[in-house]
């Protein structure tokens, strides 16, 4: 699974070449999707307005809500100081689920913000769409 954080989101929506490559490649190979929590796109809305609007028109890209376990933990997250209520909610999306198996992947324009532990990718490095 692929997740994109309020950054990567922001990216995407911004024409960033690598990632609209990305969306473009997913679009092609069935079941492929790029995940972006539901609070990501409220902040990249919230700071960009139609950020919501261009994001959702690729068919790759599908919304993870936010539900009531899922509003727990990421409020625990944040309590807890992981960060943001979107970072936490990314954080909380690339973690190991009952409903997806596989190592999930976050992609994000600062890996800093994300403990130890979780996979992130900088959507600027070199290896990112297989180059090296």
């Amino acid at each position: 699974m692929i997740v994109l954080d309020t950054g990567a989101l922001k990216a995407l929506t911004s024409g960033h070449k690598t990632l609209n490559r990305l969306a473009g490649n997913m679009a092609l190979t069935p079941g492929d999707l790029l995940r972006i929590p539901a609070l990501c796109l409220m902040q990249a809305e919230a700071d960009d307005a139609n950020a919501g609007r261009r994001a959702l028109a690729f068919s790759a890209v599908i919304v993870d809500p936010l539900d009531t376990v899922s509003s727990a933990t990421v409020g625990t997250m944040i309590r807890d100081g992981y960060g943001g209520p979107d970072t936490c909610h990314a954080l909380y999306c690339a973690l190991p689920r009952a409903e997806f198996t596989g190592m999930s992947i976050l992609l994000t324009d600062r890996e800093g913000a994300y403990p130890p532990g979780v996979v992130t990718v900088d959507i600027d490095s070199p290896g990112m769409m297989g180059f090296h």
